[in-house]
């Protein structure tokens, strides 16, 4: 029989190799559960996202404009309630983005691009077309902007005055107003079309006015020129670096279908087009990725504050503070005309000095 104290001696060893072998099964337990609880919201909101097509061929320009007849304005139907509209190459070499978002009360429409007059680019008149009735008029619009860069409001004067639409001003005292930030840089506010939510946030960087929206609906990204397949023209590193993580953490646990920016300014191999360039050959798509956004900070980290093209596994960031560059490029100018004044001025010392010697002599 065995004694009492060997008897004790084994509960105990059992014991502990109990408690080691809960120890070790409770975090492998938990951390499974986790992965399939997050498996499953992801199935969740997967299936919560309405689907759509960027199947597009963006008309890519000419090399000689004056020698193609291109429209000026390209629509694209990425499903029944969302549509991307794009101003050709050849009307202007910005190129911008537009898109237009139905609800079942109202439309939002994000820019109106660069060209103003309505015969040359008949922005107002595209639109109102692709919007449903509501009753015996069309449905109502709102007009918001990305920024206030001209490129991205031009198109405003199609729109204002008319009825049922509302134009919210570009300006910063406006754009706070509209969208009743608590705070700047951390408010995010939701936008109601009707049975569609709209998430708009302050993503300042490229201009203080920079808004970057989230539509519930598509899980697209609409992130105007704070993130695009271009060059990232950045006015303010330190607000674009707190955009860049707001706007990581914010997506990180959101389904993302597409981040669709302002503009193309690259080819399918990452090359920039040159500047102001009308022809886009093999142009690189519109469409970027959560990936892109979520590698966008560690990128910003690795710029030297004037201009750096930073290689992620998402691929080329092309990042440039075009104020800096302006600003060396001006104390250049200064300088070089400094010194053009002190070599003339010494020139002309000289020459007095040998007239005065002269007439000594």
């Amino acid at each position: 029989m065995m004694s009492e104290k060997r008897w004790r001696g084994r509960r105990i060893v059992v014991v502990v190799v109990m408690l080691a072998g809960v120890a070790f099964v409770a975090p492998w337990r938990a951390g499974a559960q986790r992965q399939a609880e997050a498996q499953i919201a992801a199935t969740r909101d997967s299936a919560q996202v309405e689907p759509g097509t960027m199947n597009v061929h963006w008309n890519e320009g000419a090399a000689d404009c004056t020698k193609t007849s291109l429209p000026p304005l390209q629509v694209h139907r990425y499903n029944a309630q969302t549509y991307i509209l794009r101003e050709s190459l050849c009307s202007t070499f910005e190129a911008p983005f537009m898109y237009l978002l139905i609800g079942s009360r109202r439309a939002m429409l994000i820019d109106t691009g660069d060209v103003a007059d309505a015969a040359q680019m008949p922005l107002e008149k595209t639109v109102m077309s692709l919007l449903p009735m509501s009753g015996l008029a069309k449905l109502r619009l709102l007009v918001v902007h990305t920024h206030r860069h001209l490129d991205h409001r031009a198109g405003d004067v199609q729109f204002t005055g008319l009825a049922d639409v509302e134009v919210v001003g570009y300006d910063i005292a406006s754009v706070r107003k509209f969208y009743q930030f608590d705070n700047w840089k951390d408010g995010i506010a939701e936008i109601d079309l009707g049975g569609r939510i709209v998430e708009a946030m302050a993503t300042p960087g490229h201009n203080e006015t920079e808004v970057s929206f989230y539509d519930r609906n598509t899980g697209l990204f609409f992130s105007g020129d704070f993130m695009m397949p271009a060059r990232l023209l950045i006015d303010d590193p330190s607000a674009d670096m707190d955009s860049a993580e707001k706007v990581a953490a914010f997506v990180r646990d959101r389904p993302v279908s597409y981040v669709l920016g302002g503009h193309i300014e690259m080819d399918a191999k990452g090359n920039l087009f040159p500047w102001e360039s009308r022809y886009h050959p093999n142009e690189h798509v519109l469409q970027m990725t959560k990936e892109d956004l979520l590698a966008l900070p560690g990128a910003l980290r690795g710029f030297n504050g004037f201009y750096s093209v930073v290689q992620t596994k998402s691929g080329p960031f092309v990042m440039i503070d075009s104020m800096r560059i302006l600003m060396i490029f001006g104390a250049g100018v200064i300088l070089a005309l400094v010194l053009i004044v002190w070599v003339i001025a010494w020139f002309v010392r000289r020459g007095k000095r040998k007239r005065m010697m002269r007439g000594m002599a």
